[in-house]
């Protein structure tokens, strides 16, 4: 049989040419189904759009550091995290702020790839990590956890929070991947909002019937990076670390995916084995960032969308969009949880929501949102 060339469009994704096992080209266009429509952007926009995402990070990272119940000058900032000299700035500064603002990077790197990752696998730009039962999971085990055990603390039940995240994604892919169909995208999303709302059910009725867990559920359900240190940052830096790995390598198959099963087939994708370490890779990165702060929403669905805004739809240049945009967007939310009501605060999953709904309403309404 004649080979064919690859297209610029199938080198363009970044994968390689269909092996001699591959379906022929004339299978890969009968069976093709419509993907996204493409949104390319120039080299040179694309570059602009990473400096400028770089310099509102950093931006937001001083900000993180500066303000709050006391806020410290920009330039006193800089100094004490180079020369601490053991003043009270000094003291909040290298053990509550730099902690804090170091989670809340790697939460926010997590919760952005994350959602990329979710929408890209049920191509759908309004779906969020949550949908694979990652929160309902995570939520049911805390308080499972310390109904059983009285103990309660987050060094504690992260542990729990993490386990219940995995097994309820991997009951979710199992459940999707029943009978005799694949586990495609429509039905992996089903599956996960039935073990969420069955997930849910059990939750409520484990803090209706004691009081110790609901009082530690209703302050982690609300998603906070206050007091969580370094031990907490070093328990869930790994997972993350390989999440985003993962996801980093996923991604020119992801790109294959988009333009339907079979076309994907044909570009030499796994479909299962990529959808599976897809939903791995979805696991570590929610799971651990939930485990650590609770359930932030928002993050997660609304950064890919706006990263695909910036970039286009190559899910290579989303991922890494998304990995700076979510700092940019949890960091910007604990900077206003700090000051809306100080010297108090409020949860930074509360704020994350505010902010977000409003701004992605209007996202929304400006523009007609393609089907991934």
């Amino acid at each position: 049989m004649t080979q064919v060339a690859p297209t610029s469009s199938a080198r363009a994704l970044g994968v390689g040419t269909p092996g001699s096992g591959s379906p022929s080209t004339q299978s890969a266009t009968t069976d093709h189904k419509p993907g996204p429509k493409e949104i390319h952007r120039p080299g040179a926009i694309r570059a602009a759009a990473l400096a400028g995402v770089l310099v509102v990070l950093a931006l937001a990272v001083l900000l993180s550091l500066s303000l709050g119940s006391k806020d410290i000058p920009l330039g006193e900032t800089w100094r004490l995290m180079v020369a601490p000299d053991g003043s009270q700035n000094s003291v909040v500064l290298q053990e509550l702020r730099i902690p804090r603002t170091a989670m809340g990077l790697i939460v926010g790197v997590a919760l952005g790839v994350a959602g990329a990752l979710m929408q890209s696998l049920t191509r759908n730009p309004l779906a969020d990590p949550g949908i694979l039962g990652v929160n309902a999971g995570a939520s049911f085990a805390v308080v499972l956890a310390v109904a059983l055990t009285g103990i309660s603390g987050i060094g504690f039940y992260m542990w729990f929070a993490f386990a219940g995240a995995a097994i309820a994604s991997a009951a979710v892919y199992a459940l999707g991947a029943s009978g005799r169909s694949s586990a495609t995208p429509v039905r992996l999303a089903l599956a996960g909002v039935a073990i969420s709302a069955a997930l849910q059910a059990l939750t409520e009725a484990v803090i209706l019937g004691n009081q110790v867990a609901f009082n530690e559920f209703r302050f982690w359900v609300a998603g906070s990076l206050e007091g969580r240190g370094w031990d907490v940052f070093v328990l869930v830096l790994p997972f993350i670390v390989v999440g985003l790995i993962i996801a980093l390598l996923l991604s020119p198959s992801l790109n294959a995916l988009a333009l339907g099963d079979d076309t994907g087939k044909a570009l030499g994708v796994r479909v299962t084995s990529t959808r599976v370490f897809t939903m791995i890779a979805v696991t570590l990165l929610a799971g651990a960032a939930t485990a650590a702060v609770g359930p932030i929403g928002f993050v997660g669905l609304a950064v890919p969308f706006l990263a695909r805004w910036l970039v286009g739809t190559d899910q290579r240049w989303v991922t890494v969009f998304s990995a700076m945009l979510g700092p940019v967007w949890l960091l910007a939310a604990d900077v206003v949880s700090r000051l809306l009501v100080r010297p108090d605060e409020v949860q930074v999953g509360i704020i994350a929501s505010l902010i977000g709904a409003p701004i992605f309403v209007l996202i929304v309404r400006r523009k007609k949102i393609a089907a991934l």
